[in-house]
């Protein structure tokens, strides 16, 4: 029964957070606020507490692997699976399939399960799927789909092609223009997140073997302990009704493409990756994580549509909290 309590309070805070702003004690936009605690403050401070306090070695740099690959994998077969639906469909299907949220949603989940140990390899994980959710996600959606970055797709296209009309760039200043733009946005993706900054210097330690010193690790304790409630609050203020059927039924087709891919990607880590039980029951609860912020984030800016963005994350993510609870059982019963 204890095993319970820690998903049923993650989900009363995720309620919590829902029913303040639908008394209006929270606006629309005001998730942002908590947003960028979490992203600048709290989630670096939980990252580098785990590497602080918990054991870590080179040898996790393979489920660093793991989790580009995973995150790789989803884009590209719902681009090749989707090629005859309407280009807004591919990019909203191509966004929200694939991505986890590891640091504002399985840090808490499996620190509950796990215990604080069990952040490293998450954090592990998370640095390779923070290539994709961070920037190649997008990245790839918009190249293949050839949408033009910077202006939603609803000002760019109203018809039903599978992608828009591709325009092939003769003059060299332009060229040269667009690719600056490219690798812009993409370090921008990369560099300007304060969290994948931070686990580009854990994993420097790392290699180093330098150890933290205590005293940083007792100052970034508040912030580590901070990181379940206020990751879980914003995604409850980030909940919102749908607009009608048509935001249902995308939702639905996420949800059919996440969950097959999601289990296939469990199974695999707990199956195939060289750790112990609670390593690769750590990562495999990763892999049934919901859509991750950035991925709301990048479908408010391309497709224009920040309501259904919000109803996607917070579905997938009590649907999530659901399917790593069972399998937290699971891998208990199978270890």
């Amino acid at each position: 029964m204890s095993a319970l309590i820690q998903p049923i309070a993650l989900l009363l805070i995720i309620l919590a957070g829902y029913l303040f702003k639908r008394a209006g004690l929270f606006k629309d936009r005001d998730y942002r606020i908590i947003q960028t605690i979490i992203f600048n403050l709290v989630l670096p401070g939980a990252i580098v507490y785990s590497f602080a306090t918990n054991p870590h070695d080179s040898s996790m740099l393979l489920i660093s692997l793991f989790g580009l690959i995973i995150a790789f994998i989803p884009p590209v077969v719902v681009f090749l699976a989707s090629r005859h639906r309407p280009v807004q469909d591919r990019a909203f299907m191509m966004l929200n399939g694939s991505g986890f949220n590891v640091g504002c949603f399985c840090f808490p989940v499996v620190q509950a399960f796990l215990g604080t140990g069990a952040i490293v390899p998450a954090a592990m994980f998370d640095i390779g799927n923070c290539v994709m959710v961070a920037a190649g996600t997008n990245v790839m959606t918009q190249t293949l789909l050839h949408i033009k970055p910077g202006t939603p797709l609803t000002e760019q296209y109203q018809g039903n092609a599978p992608t828009l009309p591709y325009v092939k760039l003769k003059d060299k200043d332009a060229k040269r223009l667009v690719h600056k733009a490219l690798a812009r946005n993409v370090f921008k993706g990369f560099f300007g997140s304060v969290p994948f900054d931070t686990y580009l210097m854990m994993i420097i330690l790392m290699l180093a073997n330098v150890k933290i010193p205590d005293l940083i690790a007792t100052l970034v304790q508040p912030l580590s302990n901070a990181n379940s409630f206020c990751a879980m609050l914003m995604v409850g203020m980030l909940m919102d009704l749908p607009s009608g059927r048509q935001d249902v039924l995308k939702l639905l087709e996420v949800i059919g493409w996440r969950l097959p891919f999601g289990i296939a990607f469990a199974a695999a880590a707990w199956l195939l990756l060289p750790f112990d039980a609670e390593i690769r029951e750590a990562v495999a609860m990763c892999c049934l994580a919901p859509i991750a912020v950035f991925s709301t984030l990048f479908t408010d800016k391309v497709l224009g549509n920040a309501k259904l963005a919000g109803f996607t994350l917070s579905i997938t993510a009590i649907i999530s909290l659901l399917l790593m609870t069972g399998a937290h059982f699971v891998f208990v019963a199978l270890a």
